[in-house]
């Protein structure tokens, strides 16, 4: 079995994936269908307020937040409505792990807070998909736990 990352590294890290998913959130907005946009523009705000809230909880634990990158590279090329929906679920996919890394390194409110974050990128990434995952944030587990 892996070991589990400190409070403040998964913090970190789920940070640097929300910050990640911010700037995917902007791609997607530019390439979505009219009919999703909505979607995409609630979903980016979501994940700025997580970002926040989590560079606060950086602070809190006694660490300087990750700082965003000035870009990004896309897992795939994002040119039309299509694209971008894969890539909406892209993310919340990528988000849902590091949120499970984060509820495994916290307790009580932390990770209530973290619960709830793997949750509703799980939601998200179930919408875009059409279709949900089992154990979602979790997917590069065995059934023993180990990676």
């Amino acid at each position: 079995m892996t070991d589990t990352p400190s409070e403040l590294d998964a913090t970190q890290a789920a940070l640097a994936a929300e910050h990640a998913a911010v700037y995917g959130y902007g791609v997607v907005g530019a390439r979505i269908a009219e009919d999703r946009a909505g979607e995409a523009d609630e979903a980016h705000t979501a994940h700025r307020a997580r970002r926040d809230a989590l560079h606060r909880a950086v602070r809190d634990l006694g660490g300087d937040p990750v700082a965003s990158a000035a870009a990004y590279e896309l897992p795939f090329e994002v040119a039309d409505g299509e694209a971008a929906v894969r890539l909406a679920a892209e993310l919340e996919s990528r988000l849902a792990g590091a949120y499970a890394e984060l509820v495994r390194a916290t307790e009580g409110e932390a990770r209530r807070d973290a619960a709830a974050a793997l949750s509703e990128a799980a939601v998200r990434a179930a919408r875009w998909r059409g279709a949900g995952t089992p154990f979602p944030g979790l997917a590069e587990y065995d059934m023993e736990g180990s990676r």
